[in-house]
């Protein structure tokens, strides 16, 4: 496979995830913390440091609105939960071995 190709193909499968995960608003941040190690804030950073990497000017608000489709506090105020005590016992449980850069 070639280079270019390669990044189609990995660009649009970025798209896939964020696309699900705009549409997934059922799905809290807090699980995906505990299950995969990254959540939708992740993501966002990640943008933000590949767009920076480049030359693009992007600030971790304005990655967060192309990532959640909305802005932050939009989605937090329409979709967030309050995490459980079992929610947050175990991200405290995980959350020191994570590493989501």
């Amino acid at each position: 496979m070639d280079e270019q190709t390669r990044l189609e193909i990995e660009a649009a499968a970025w798209r896939k995830l964020v696309g699900h995960f705009q549409k997934r608003t059922d799905v809290q941040n807090i699980d995906l913390m505990n299950l995969a190690g990254f959540c939708r804030n992740c993501m966002s950073k990640w943008y933000q440091g590949a767009a920076n990497e480049r030359g693009v000017a992007l600030d971790y608000e304005q990655a967060r609105e192309l990532i959640y489709g909305m802005p932050y506090t939009e989605f937090k105020d329409r979709y967030q939960q309050v995490a459980s005590p079992e929610q947050l016992a175990a991200y405290a449980a995980v959350r020191p071995e994570q590493k989501t850069e």
